[in-house]
């Protein structure tokens, strides 16, 4: 697998760019309701969430695997928070919502739309991928937990208000999930980390040739033995990568307003604002994911989505839940009936998906039609 000797200039000049427009809003200079303003903000927007995963990547390059996910993840996670609290902020309708809804989404998008396009792609070119079991059932249980703890147990807690905690409620319930996805971190990365490496295994000749990195556009920044991104581009990386975040919880914040007439104006629900942000987020780390697993390295890509999933809910909720509380605002976690639903269905397939240590394009399909129809009762509730 080759990789690139330099990182790509649109990641440097690009989220400078964007930090001119921003400043430009902050200013009063440009309106953010003007289209001289949404429209560049929306692509900057777009590719600085690009740089800012890119250049994470560079540094978990660096450090390998699976530090090297746990960073991205990490990345990921603050961009996420960064998008909630924005939003909450400025007062728009159901902000107290928008955590439950971007997580949810977060935790959808990753177990189905990107699982399932990975196992897809990798199916179709390999027939049958394998990976390491303890790694996903460790992952799998703590993802259960937290989900249950973060999301459905609100709605049968009768002290607080309805799908809510009460304030203490909350700052346990938070500290809780803190407290377990540090011990699944320190797991990953000391006590078990041979189960999150990965290996090359031997596999048939592919079905279909793999493209290689660099041949589809990609940016392969993926470690290996041979070779590491040089000190100069690490430290380039972690110059640009808090300057990459900064512009976009910039613009984030900027758009949410003209986000949320937009969706007013068109009669959806505001449900799509999570998703919106969700997507956002996650569009990076998905190709990633989906690149890996064309390369037959499909370990990486359970790392990966797991990692997101686990971080959105380990860390994105206890932040705006202990943020909402010292603000003194209410924050709604309880899902619905058929978001519940969903969810329980999309745990209870991930077990048996990840369950035998091998994957097929079968279980990739079955993922992404519950993703297909969590759209569809988004949309149409």
């Amino acid at each position: 697998m080759h990789a690139r000797q330099s990182i790509p200039s649109w990641s440097l000049w690009l989220p400078v760019i964007a930090l001119v427009v921003a400043g430009l809003e902050v200013g009063g200079i440009i309106h953010a309701t003007s289209l001289v303003f949404i429209v560049p903000a929306v692509l900057l927007l777009g590719g600085s969430v690009f740089a800012s995963v890119l250049h994470a990547e560079v540094l978990g390059a660096k450090v390998g695997e699976p530090l090297g996910s746990i960073i991205l993840a990490g990345c990921v996670t603050l961009i996420e928070v960064a998008l909630i609290i924005s939003v909450m902020l400025t007062g728009l309708e159901s902000a107290e919502e928008v955590a439950r809804d971007t997580v949810f989404a977060a935790v959808m998008i990753v177990l189905n739309g990107i699982i399932g396009l990975c196992l897809v792609r990798g199916g179709r070119i390999y027939h049958e991928q394998s990976f390491k079991l303890d790694a996903a059932s460790a992952a799998l249980a703590v993802l259960g937990t937290l989900s249950t703890l973060a999301f459905v147990l609100p709605n049968f807690a009768v002290s607080g208000p309805a799908a809510q905690y009460t304030s203490g409620q909350l700052l346990v319930v938070s500290l809780c999930c803190l407290v377990l996805y540090g011990v699944f971190l320190f797991v990953q990365t000391v006590r078990h980390r041979n189960y999150f490496i990965d290996e090359p295994i031997p596999v048939a000749k592919p079905a279909v040739e793999p493209v290689e990195a660099g041949e589809d556009g990609g940016d392969a920044f993926f470690p290996t033995a041979q070779h590491k991104p040089s000190k100069r581009m690490t430290a380039t990386s972690a110059l640009m990568l808090p300057l990459s975040l900064l512009v976009v919880i910039l613009l984030a914040e900027a758009l949410s307003h003209p986000l949320d007439i937009a969706i007013n104006a068109a009669g959806l629900p505001h449900t799509l604002v999570g998703i919106v942000i969700a997507a956002l987020v996650l569009l990076p780390e998905g190709i990633s994911s989906v690149q890996a697993a064309g390369k037959n390295r499909i370990q990486q890509s359970i790392n990966l989505v797991l990692g997101s999933a686990l971080a959105s809910i380990g860390m994105s909720i206890p932040i705006v839940a202990l943020f909402s509380i010292f603000i003194g605002e209410p924050l709604t976690l309880g899902l619905n009936a058929e978001q519940t639903v969903l969810l329980l269905l999309t745990l209870f397939v991930s077990t048996l998906t990840l369950g035998t240590g091998r994957t097929t394009v079968l279980q990739g399909a079955v993922h992404l039609v519950i993703f297909a129809v969590f759209v569809l009762l988004t949309v149409v509730p």
